[in-house]
């Protein structure tokens, strides 16, 4: 059973709603550049979903839809347009605004630091998370954030998304032809993003401010491929490396010893310097929030062999493995989209149980979502398949509490449909439609999908759906 005071609520991020991308002084963003790459081909931060222009809006829609938090980002380079000089004050303005908007309707701001969008003149200057010059420069801005909104916001979330950007530092605004010097420069990224999150927290910490503050962590959860034993503990290790490498750091103040064994072993390891140990140390989180989408099915690596026989249910994602350590299949047991991307709530459970038995944090879901084509007839979306993919969903978190599970919020990915970071508009998430294409905007109309009214219901049940 959910709790009274449980927040119910839904995500969006600043470069994927917001447009207005130079406008009122705001510096370009590595997310800016990326999509004008492809602006032959997708929709661009340039316009996207006109949220700066109509958050009132889209607030009364929040509003009207009953939610109690809404998950949102800044971005870094609007309130420091280069991303180290001067404030600007009218992102500051503007932020001040939208959060004002969302506590005159009761909404609660959960509020990110930093997704994804980052500020281009840090990579000219010295390569961003790649330098450790970023660190100071990222809690300036954090301070600037805590001491302009810390009055308003309760949550604080500080790095979305941390291992994602390590593993594509194109996200970071980096672009590295050799895929070997890529992986070298981000696990250095990683290093000194941590030290960066652990700083923040001890900053917000020194304010005295009445909230709290945690990581975001993409939790992609897997199962073994058999009850092989190599199997098995292929698993384990591959969540190790994607997932909780990056949590126990946070947790316990420590890079762990499985993942500088396996840095070293591959000539990943970055660089430490002397007192880095004790910046991590002491920066323990108040709580995990979790972007959790899918699970995946991992087994011993094949070594380019193919594993789709009648020996075997299971068929290899041949596209997908890491080198020498694993090979990735799909799950016959489970519906996919056509981006490959499964549906499965018991995998939902299965990972907040994780999750919770190895830190004892109060967690938050602030992503979780099905991605769709969805298609508008007379001014109406019939998404029955995302009210599905809900209701799984809110059961399973449901289960999870009633096994212990301290769950104190759900915001499904997303509130509007959003420019999604490397599939334009057509692939699309919202609750809510906005009538746009990816090379027309037309009114960009906010139309409530079926969904919308589903999870309206939700709310108002505090998630007895049965």
């Amino acid at each position: 059973m959910f709790k009274d005071n449980f927040l119910w609520g839904a995500s969006t991020s600043a470069f994927q709603i917001e447009g207005a991308w130079n406008e009122d002084g705001k510096g370009l963003t590595s997310m800016d550049v990326r999509s004008f790459k492809k602006e032959d081909q997708i929709a661009t931060t340039k316009v996207a979903m006109d949220h700066y222009h109509r958050f009132k809006e889209d607030v009364q829609l929040m509003k009207k839809l009953g939610m109690k938090a809404y998950r949102m980002s800044i971005s870094w380079a609007r309130i420091i347009p280069d991303g180290y000089g001067k404030i600007n004050q009218k992102g500051i303005d503007f932020y001040n605004q939208l959060i004002d908007e969302l506590v005159k309707n009761d909404i609660v701001p959960i509020v990110t630091l930093y997704h994804f969008d980052f500020p281009m003149e840090l990579i000219k200057k010295y390569n961003g998370f790649a330098s450790r010059e970023c660190i100071n420069d990222f809690v300036r801005y954090s301070k600037v954030c805590f001491e302009n909104f810390g009055d308003r916001v309760k949550y604080w979330l500080t790095i979305n998304e941390q291992m994602v950007i390590s593993q594509m530092p194109n996200f970071q605004g980096i672009y590295i032809n050799d895929k070997h010097e890529e992986k070298k420069v981000g696990w250095q990224s990683y290093h000194h993003m941590c030290i960066a999150h652990a700083l923040v927290i001890k900053e917000y910490r020194k304010l005295h401010l009445n909230g709290f503050i945690g990581p975001v962590i993409s939790y992609p959860t897997y199962y073994p491929a058999s009850v092989k034993p190599e199997d098995v503990l292929t698993a384990k290790q591959v969540e190790d490396l994607k997932v909780f490498c990056l949590t126990d750091v946070h947790f316990y103040g420590k890079h762990p010893d499985y993942l500088i064994h396996y840095l070293e072993k591959h000539d990943l390891m970055f660089k430490m310097e002397e007192h880095d140990e004790e910046l991590l140390k002491n920066a323990q989180p108040d709580f995990i929030a979790l972007n959790w989408y899918t699970t995946g099915i991992v087994g011993a690596y094949q070594d380019g062999q193919e594993i789709n026989n009648d020996e075997s249910a299971l068929k290899p994602r041949r596209d997908r493995n890491i080198k020498g350590l694993a090979q990735f299949y799909m799950n016959p047991y489970l519906e996919y989209n056509e981006w490959n991307w499964n549906t499965d709530p018991v995998g939902l459970h299965y990972a907040l149980l994780k999750m919770w038995e190895r830190y004892h944090l109060p967690l938050m879901i602030v992503e979780n979502g099905l991605g769709h084509r969805d298609v508008l007839e007379n001014n109406q979306v019939h998404d029955d398949y995302r009210i599905k993919y809900l209701q799984g969903m809110v059961k399973h978190m449901s289960k999870a509490i009633n096994d212990g599970v301290n769950l104190i919020s759900y915001c499904p990915w997303s509130f509007m449909d959003v420019l999604s970071s490397s599939d334009g508009i057509e692939k699309r998430y919202g609750l809510v439609y906005i009538d746009r294409t990816d090379f027309d905007c037309k009114n960009l109309k906010r139309i409530p999908k079926d969904s919308f009214y589903w999870y309206q219901k939700c709310i108002q049940k505090n998630g007895d759906i049965e």
